[in-house]
């Protein structure tokens, strides 16, 4: 079959590099790709937005299945169009859910009244929206810090902002209705209660009745070494994390994977694609901090390495409704992945320069995210550069893999945090535990 991958950062080169793996596929086209993933597949140069071109790319180049990578097409409508097109009805299958339950990433309100709907666990919350800066400030008066908030729309992974100060919880909350710090997508603020514990990254597939679970990851969203700093991309991620014992994971399918699913169902949405369960692990109980409607970046680099089924396979299921008679087989081994990125990421960084060594690493993946060709040498184009995943035999050989390889390549400017996976390796894994997932 012809597949289409919509996307061009790590997570996209990561998909390209499992796609195409498969006995499945006859040709991968990739739009936009980057140099990295244009290696396992056909770059191409699609306007979304410009359905009639899309509508007949789609047709000439017989693609049976869409993938699409990142949230905003999917929140867009992207699917929809696909979807409700005659000319494509029932020829193509979208990897990813329409706009209406794309609302689970797209609305951080939509998502909690979801949850609080469906008993599954989360934060206790409250939504203002503009013209109520006065009861927000009332409310953040009665709570306890800290104090947690997030614009309700997309916000490039900036729309949160945790913090023991009442005065800058205020003034958070007043920048955000007032449009000034995300625009639209803060004008609607929900203000949360503060969960202390650790994270976890759960993941699963869907056609919309069955689901499968994919390997959990922890990632790591702070700039600087210890979790100082600003939020980002991420900048790092474990699979399978140490803590996420079966136990755990039993508890994660029962209480929130299948009644997410359920819930989808029972409110008549339908789901076809990745569900990205941003997880808080409070005394060994999960909780939902929030939900994304694809995979996570970079925690697919590190998850998908582990995936010894066939993704297309999986994709198959979807599109034919028979995901429930796939098998997903993991590798037990652990991957840690570590992020290079540009000095000054996530605010002001250079781009142009020259990126060296990638031919030596030879006992890691390297997935690239920011980078271009500038004549014939690969240079940086973004924050985040490329991202370096290796394997070990446990979490410690695992970490010391992917330094070895991730200090094989350098440019200038290059930054990374130096301590992936040491807050893990530091964690008394639970007495009794069976292997994590």
């Amino acid at each position: 079959m012809n597949v289409l991958l919509i996307g061009g950062g790590g997570r996209e080169h990561a998909m390209a590099w499992k796609i195409a793996q498969s006995s499945l596929l006859d040709e991968l086209f990739i739009s936009p790709g980057n140099p990295g993933s244009q290696r396992h597949g056909r770059a191409v140069d699609l306007d979304l937005n410009d359905h009639k071109t899309l509508r007949a790319f789609l047709l000439e180049k017989r693609i049976r299945i869409v993938v699409v990578g990142p949230e905003g097409p999917l929140v867009d409508g992207l699917h929809d169009r696909i979807a409700d097109d005659p000319q494509l009805a029932g020829k193509v299958t979208v990897i990813g859910p329409r706009k209406e339950a794309a609302q689970l990433e797209g609305s951080k309100d939509f998502a909690k009244e979801f949850m609080f709907r469906h008993n599954i666990p989360t934060a206790a919350h409250r939504t203002f929206v503009k013209g109520q800066l006065a009861e927000a400030v009332e409310h953040l008066e009665r709570m306890n810090p800290p104090y947690v908030i997030k614009a309700d729309g997309l916000a490039a992974g900036k729309g949160v902002v945790i913090t023991s100060d009442r005065k800058e919880a205020a003034a958070t909350v007043k920048a955000m209705l007032e449009g000034k710090a995300h625009g639209a997508a803060g004008e609607r603020v929900v203000i949360e209660q503060f969960l202390n514990g650790v994270e976890l990254s759960a993941f699963l597939i869907t056609d919309g009745t069955a689901f499968k679970m994919l390997p959990s990851a922890k990632d790591y969203k702070r700039i600087g070494a210890g979790d100082t700093g600003p939020n980002t991309g991420g900048m790092g991620a474990v699979s399978p994390v140490p803590f996420a014992d079966r136990d755990l994971m039993q508890k994660v399918h029962d209480r929130i994977a299948a009644p997410t699913v359920r819930g989808l169902q029972k409110d008549g949405i339908p789901y076809s694609g990745f569900i990205f369960m941003g997880l808080m692990v409070v005394n060994s109980e999960p909780y939902v901090i929030e939900y994304n409607v694809r995979m996570g970046d970079p925690e697919t680099q590190a998850v998908l390495p582990r995936l010894r089924s066939d993704l297309l396979d999986l994709f198959e299921g979807i599109a034919t409704g028979t995901l429930s008679e796939r098998h997903v087989d993991v590798d037990d081994r652990t991957a840690v992945t570590i992020v290079l990125a540009s000095e000054g990421y996530p605010d002001k960084f250079e781009k142009g320069n020259t990126i060296v060594g990638l031919e030596q690493v030879r006992e890691a993946y390297v997935f690239q995210a920011g980078t271009a060709v500038k004549g014939d040498q690969l240079v940086t184009n973004g924050g985040r550069v490329m991202a370096v995943t290796a394997f070990g035999k446990d979490l410690e050989q695992a970490v010391l893999a992917a330094y070895r390889s991730a200090g094989l390549i350098s440019y200038e400017g290059k930054y990374m945090r130096t301590d992936i996976g040491q807050d893990l390796l530091k964690m008394p894994v639970p007495k009794g535990a069976h292997q994590p997932w």
